[in-house]
């Protein structure tokens, strides 16, 4: 199926300025990275200066979506070519500036393969649903999945198969629990007795609130508080085999990949990152705009827009020089940043 690359971006509300003659191809049929496209693929190219020019001249993709900065560059380029076959090339390819090409393409493929209209809606047969439970509507709830006494599960909310809520949880509208998350389970939490050094299980009896556009990836778990709540902010994604323990607060529109553990009753800001197994001590405060290293183990507070790695986690925002890692948590990157893209690769493309 052909799809108008110019309807598709007027329709998502996305700035775009074609590149050179405009009757070139305008549609396409599949997307794919830059590197494996053809004649009608769509991709995206996220690099700037030379770096992107020579990625974007290798491509025989049709259609590649480029930084609105990199014009000045593309027009050097191919002004300082004489090779006929580059030229040629270069006539077969339509470029269109955006300001994030990432971002743009993202919600390209959302609009095509993932639009919300078109989502499964219903209950299987096999889930098991508490009497006390509720359940929005425009919601699917999958094989196997199982709602728990007291809890609230918002409009348009899909719940996996052999996804577990156990008790007392309050989950938004538009969230997406993928199979095998549990969520509303006791925290681990004991105090020893002096004399006969047994433990002793404190109980749980908070819930777990989550808000809305929270996406939980596959086999992650979320405790529930001990006398207060567990939160997740709106908007915020956590990666397969992420672990949040008892009365944890999290943010708006974080993101923490796969492996995170976060130590209970630490509260994490919003628009934060952490990385691949990445540590978090219980009852610590991490700021807003926060990035944490994969592989870190953090075990005191972190401060607004800080960049932390190591273990123990120290400062290293001081030693960052690409302006890609500060997006990854929306901080702003200084300008020694912005002007050396050398030193690391974003840990997002």
């Amino acid at each position: 199926m052909e799809r108008n690359i110019e309807s598709i971006l007027s329709e998502l509300g996305i700035d775009y300025h074609f590149y050179g003659d405009t009757k070139k191809k305008e549609t396409f049929r599949n997307v794919t990275t830059i590197q494996q496209g053809k004649e009608e693929d769509l991709c995206y190219c996220s690099f700037d200066g030379e770096e992107a020019i020579s990625i974007i001249s290798k491509s025989n993709a049709g259609i590649i979506l480029c930084k609105t900065s990199l014009k000045e560059f593309i027009d050097n380029y191919y002004l300082g070519q004489k090779s006929d076959e580059q030229l040629q090339q270069h006539s077969k390819q339509q470029l269109i500036f955006v300001d994030n090409p990432r971002a743009a393409f993202i919600k390209i493929i959302n609009k095509i393969y993932y639009n919300k209209d078109k989502k499964s809606v219903g209950i299987s047969p096999t889930a098991i649903i508490s009497e006390s439970a509720t359940i929005g509507s425009n919601c699917y709830i999958g094989n196997n999945a199982i709602i728990g006494e007291d809890c609230k599960i918002g409009n348009n909310t899909v719940v996996s198969d052999r996804a577990v809520i156990i008790k007392k949880c309050v989950i938004g509208n538009n969230c997406i629990i993928e199979p095998g998350v549990t969520i509303g389970a006791d925290g681990f939490a004991y105090e020893r007795d002096c004399e006969t050094l047994e433990l002793e299980r404190f109980p749980h009896i908070g819930g777990v609130t989550i808000g809305d556009n929270v996406e939980i990836c596959a086999n992650s778990s979320i405790a529930r508080g001990s006398l207060s709540d567990t939160v997740i902010g709106d908007g915020t994604k956590l990666d397969a085999l992420v672990h949040v323990a008892h009365n944890v607060v999290i943010g708006r529109n974080c993101e923490l990949t796969a492996g995170t553990i976060i130590g209970g009753s630490t509260t994490i800001g919003d628009t934060c990152w952490t990385g691949l197994n990445s540590t978090l001590k219980n009852k610590i405060k991490i700021g807003n705009k926060v990035i944490v290293g994969a592989g870190a183990l953090v075990i005191y507070d972190v401060s607004d827009e800080d960049i932390v790695a190591g273990v123990p986690a120290k400062s290293i925002k001081h030693k960052v020089t690409s302006d890609k890692v500060f997006l990854m948590a929306g901080q702003n990157a200084p300008s020694s940043a912005a002007s050396d893209h050398s030193h690391l690769k974003s840990q997002t493309e």
